[in-house]
């Protein structure tokens, strides 16, 4: 399927590392003129020398001079922005009884406020081209929160709920806005987390038998695995692409029907 993708120009922030670096590949892969984004200088260098995309930029989306400066940087290199990724976040592992003002604070922070600078940042431009994708990088505990990461779920909630609202804000400029929501995915770190698990509790060491317990104790799906990255930066391409211009305000799961739990 032709995504239409040849000639755009992507910005994926947090992409030096886990499912933003693939998704950057991605849609690289598939034609894209692509920018990869770190927070430090050179962090991102290593995402150019070993794919396809074409630049990277540095700056801190935890402040405004940050987000400015990685904008100026992605305008100076490609000249445009048509495809906003908004892949950074991060969680705290606290509970209600643990996180304090400042941890909720820093998730808004890193989740949100990061996310909503860059839009108010490349969405002039945007409306400028007459069209243009912003797209979330979300969870499932979006909607469906357990008790474990009450601040993280909570400024993901928010963050979903900002495509919504900036879909009908957007309306009628060519520019779609939506959240794409996974549940466990396997990155580097996730898996070598499990791997861990299964040293101390003395499973068996292959992949397989330690994807199937996890599966079974903390996401149950029809499926029986967790997401791989490439899974949720395919998504990430098909609704970048022209093929979903009619898909607008959506926050959509990649979970494996994992519909009746919580993540």
């Amino acid at each position: 399927m032709e995504l239409g993708l040849k000639g755009k120009v992507a910005l994926v922030t947090g992409s030096y590392r886990g499912t933003g670096q693939i998704i950057a590949q991605r849609l690289a892969d598939e034609g894209a003129t692509v920018i990869a984004h770190g927070f430090e200088p050179g962090s991102a260098d290593h995402v150019v020398n070993e794919s396809a995309v074409q630049f990277a930029v540095w700056g801190d989306l935890c402040t405004e001079a940050g987000c400015a400066q990685v904008a100026e940087q992605a305008l100076a290199a490609a000249g445009r922005i048509d495809i906003l990724i908004n892949n950074y976040g991060t969680a705290v592992e606290k509970r209600w009884a643990d996180a304090d003002s400042d941890d909720w604070l820093d998730m808004y922070q890193k989740n949100v406020l990061s996310a909503a600078r860059m839009i108010r940042l490349l969405t002039p431009q945007m409306r400028e081209l007459g069209e243009g994708r912003i797209i979330q990088l979300g969870t499932v505990g979006s909607t469906q929160p357990n008790q474990l990461r009450p601040a993280y779920y909570a400024s993901k909630g928010a963050l979903a709920n900002i495509a919504v609202g900036l879909a009908k804000e957007l309306a009628g400029t060519g520019i779609t806005v939506n959240t794409i929501s996974p549940g466990y995915i396997r990155t580097p770190e996730i898996e070598a987390s499990f791997r861990a698990k299964a040293k101390r509790e003395g499973w068996e060491d292959d992949w397989e038998t330690i994807e199937r317990r996890i599966v079974a104790k903390r996401f149950p799906n029809p499926t029986g695995r967790i997401a791989t990255r490439e899974e949720v930066a395919d998504l990430v391409c098909f609704i970048a692409s022209n093929r979903a211009a009619f898909i607008n305000g959506q926050n959509i799961r990649i979970d494996g029907g994992a519909l009746d739990i919580v993540h």
